[in-house]
């Protein structure tokens, strides 16, 4: 955790129970039928987490809907568009067939999950039952999938994932102003299963311990653990793909995601030579002057090439430096567990 937050959740802790209060307040206008949650006549399933920042939501969600576009179903994906311009009720990123907002237009996770899976619809809206609507009936969509929902009660959903990031876990527990948690932990009775997401072997046996915690307060609820594994780079230039073992040496990194520091770690145990690396913050815009600044450091530390994670190369054109740039592919890898819960859930969605 940054300095910068400690001393916000410093000062902030005095608010947390009032906020913890009104986010109760919140879910039991829910779950007593105070305020409308919508059903939606197709399968729903949320991928969201507790906890603010990045637990790898994106990813994952992009796993499951070529999971399900893989077993026959049409599948499409609902996001909120966070950092998008288009300001519609709802935004179509891609209809399964041509990419029609940019990541300006539509957000950065929206973008990136529409480029990434071109044969699956990508939807945006403040209001998501209006986009979740809009699939089903004008894109013969017949089951969604809620990018980031677990708060999004207003959408009645029938698999509800919780993830956590392995590096982060729960933070300090504390909810907000006071903390990392969006919401009392209490609010993770509604959930059906838990997923821990970036596990590697230095943080598996505290991500085991984290899973044994939940399980002792849910017992109900399966834990499953999830690992990134590199496969391969894309370039900017030419989009074509390649081994990491083919990139140029040595380069400068940069990233514009939750936790950079976990993109520089991945390449450095990819055996990728840095001449620096620099953290951006997450949702980064890449200015002129921030393009110039990347630049201007990689000259000076006399990098042959630039990386960066799929997310920020979709914000960027093949002209945007002189030096080949390239982006670290990562592919989600599930557990066996999951993959038996996933198959009993599938199964259940064909009835």
């Amino acid at each position: 955790m940054s300095q910068k937050f400690s001393n916000l959740y410093f000062f902030g802790r005095p608010f947390s129970p009032l906020y913890s209060g009104i986010m109760k307040v919140r879910e039991q206008l829910y779950l007593k039928g105070l305020r409308r949650s919508h059903k939606l006549g197709v399968p729903v399933i949320s991928v969201g987490n507790l906890t603010m920042g990045g637990t790898g939501k994106t990813p994952v969600v992009g796993m499951l809907a070529s999971a399900l576009k893989d077993k026959g179903f049409r599948p499409a994906i609902i996001s909120r568009g966070y950092g998008g311009a288009a300001g519609n009720k709802v935004n179509v990123v891609s209809d399964g067939r041509k990419i029609l907002l940019d990541a300006k237009a539509a957000g950065d996770e929206p973008c990136f999950l529409a480029k990434k899976y071109p044969e699956i619809p990508v939807l945006t809206g403040i209001v998501r039952v209006l986009p979740c609507r809009y699939a089903v009936e004008k894109l013969g969509c017949n089951i969604l999938i809620l990018d980031d929902g677990f708060q999004h009660m207003a959408v009645q959903r029938d698999l509800d994932l919780v993830l956590f990031s392995a590096a982060t876990l729960a933070g300090n527990s504390r909810v907000f102003p006071g903390g990392d948690l969006r919401e009392p932990v209490s609010a993770l009775k509604r959930c059906h299963a838990f997923i821990l997401t970036g596990v590697t072997d230095e943080l598996k046996k505290r991500c085991l311990t984290f899973g044994k915690l939940l399980r002792q307060r849910f017992p109900e609820k399966p834990v499953f653990y999830f690992s990134y594994e590199p496969a391969g780079v894309t370039s900017l230039q030419n989009n074509t793909s390649g081994r990491i073992s083919s990139l140029p040496s040595p380069l400068i990194g940069f990233s514009g995601i939750a936790q950079p520091e976990l993109f520089q770690n991945t390449l450095q145990t990819q055996g990728v030579v840095l001449t620096d690396f620099i953290p951006l913050k997450d949702h980064q815009s890449y200015t002129q002057s921030l393009i110039k600044k990347i630049a201007d450091q990689a000259s000076m530390t006399e990098a042959k090439g630039l990386i960066t994670t799929e997310k920020d190369l979709i914000k960027l054109q093949s002209d945007t430096f002189d030096l080949p740039c390239f982006a670290l592919k990562m592919e989600v890898q599930a557990d066996q567990p999951f993959e038996t819960f996933w198959e009993e859930k599938l199964s259940f969605f064909t009835r």
